[in-house]
């Protein structure tokens, strides 16, 4: 069995929801998690704003004009009236839903639960729609076997668990249609896997069903060597070790959420990245073979960092010093990306800056503190064995003439980070790519 992901571009219209029916369609077993059709979470979002600041009739008005759009979609969908009047019926109900909470004080545990009706609805309407076209669809209802651990994560166990009595591996040629992102906590309050997270309940459902494949379907032909948007003529990477996407993943590359990786590299379920809008294209596939060893595979930037230096006299055979820096940052939840240490002193970089303040004043009692703000992680990305002598020359040439504030490299076998300006991020992208990828031509 294969388990396939939709994001929300993919289920954005009615158009585009009977692309994905066609296409899922093909007679094999298999489990769908789709995400809210495209625009409706930041909508659904923009209605709890409304409600923070007291304005109840202008979220109720909000809902509205989302509700307008479900309709207009609902009567391209469907060709008969009574699955049109069903879809309606029950698109109808959840947004009665909403305007219910709308009189509650707003929560944080209400606030997740409005958002997760953007998922509720887009599974509905499809699965409603494959029901019409007498495809046999089953809804799941991921708040049955989708739940989080008393320490936030996953509970793996808990959803193997709930969720093998839910389907029928050998059903032949059912589909089952699942919510992406959503999921209960361990109190069975609704959550969620956070940004991005239907890639995670795809490989989380994976995992716990053995799939043979995890397929996850944007509206791009895999990952990219590189970022399309700035550097001309990038190209897919055909395959990836899972700890290469994991790096790319969480060093920028936006087609993949960083956390959804593990589940399948624990299962060793291999994921394939394909694109909605062209099917034939080869994609990406991500599993635990390294081919073609001595690689680089592509590169990636991360906005928004902040970089600190605590430098300390006191520092020379310092027993400690760096356990202390750590607690800091520990006791403000904020986690560091890249780590530099010199004999008087230790750099790092961080890309949440909520608590800045407060650590840089814990820090200050261990040294002197400098900030950089505006910076960028450039990532290069590939089997960067120690061994395998000139790669990382290779790179260190390539950002000769840009100024690099630090340098990570041999914390793995995959990745070499340089710490730039951001305004350095469009130059450093492009001679990557002119003297890595260009000089293979």
């Amino acid at each position: 069995m294969k388990v396939l992901k939709f994001g929300g571009t993919s289920v954005g219209s009615a158009e585009r929801m009977k692309g994905v029916v066609k296409l899922i369609s093909d007679g094999n077993t298999k489990i769908v998690v789709l995400s809210a059709m495209s625009g409706t979470t930041n909508s659904l979002i923009e209605f709890t704003n409304y409600l923070r600041i007291g304005n109840i009739t202008g979220a109720c008005e909000h809902t509205t004009v989302l509700q307008d759009k479900y309709k207009h979609t609902i009567r391209e969908l469907y060709t008969t009236a009574q699955y049109a009047e069903m879809a309606n019926e029950k698109i109808a109900s959840l947004f009665n839903h909403l305007r219910d909470l709308a009189q509650k004080p707003l929560t944080a545990e209400l606030e997740k639960e409005i958002v997760a009706q953007g998922e509720i609805m887009s599974t509905n309407m499809v699965t409603l729609y494959m029901q019409e076209q007498g495809i046999d669809a089953v809804l799941l209802n991921s708040f049955d076997f989708m739940r989080l651990a008393p320490n936030g994560e996953p509970d793996l166990g808990y959803i193997r668990e709930h969720l093998l009595p839910l389907v029928d591996l050998e059903a032949n040629g059912r589909i089952y249609i699942a919510q992406g992102f959503v999921c209960l906590n361990h109190q069975g309050n609704i959550d969620n896997l956070q940004r991005g997270g239907s890639d995670y309940t795809a490989t989380l459902i994976g995992a716990a069903v053995n799939a043979e494949e995890v397929q996850i379907w944007t509206d791009i032909d895999g990952m990219h060597n590189n970022d399309p948007r700035i550097v001309d003529n990038t190209k897919p990477v055909h395959h990836l070790h899972f700890e290469e996407s994991a790096e790319l993943a969480y060093f920028g590359a936006k087609i993949l959420h960083p956390t959804c990786i593990l589940p399948a590299k624990l299962t060793g379920t291999p994921v394939r990245l394909l694109n909605t809008m062209d099917p034939t294209a080869e994609g990406t596939l991500i599993d635990n073979n390294l081919t073609r060893p001595g690689e680089i595979k592509a590169i990636a930037a991360k906005d928004g960092i902040t970089a600190l230096k605590i430098k300390s006299g006191r520092m020379l055979l310092a027993y400690g010093f760096l356990r202390k820096v750590f607690e800091v940052f520990e006791t403000y939840k904020t986690s560091i990306d890249m780590i530099c240490t010199s004999e008087v002193g230790v750099s790092m970089s961080i890309d949440d800056d909520r608590k800045l303040d407060l650590i840089v004043d814990e820090l200050q009692k261990y040294g002197t503190v400098t900030i950089d703000r505006d910076m960028c992680i450039i990532c290069v990305v590939g089997d960067l064995n120690w061994e395998n002598t000139g790669f990382e020359a290779r790179a260190m040439e390539a950002m000769k003439d840009i100024p690099v504030r630090m340098v990570s490299y041999g914390g793995s076998n995959y990745n070499i980070s340089f710490l730039v300006r951001e305004e350095d991020k469009e130059r450093a992208l492009r001679s990557l790519s002119a003297t890595i990828f260009d000089e293979k031509k």
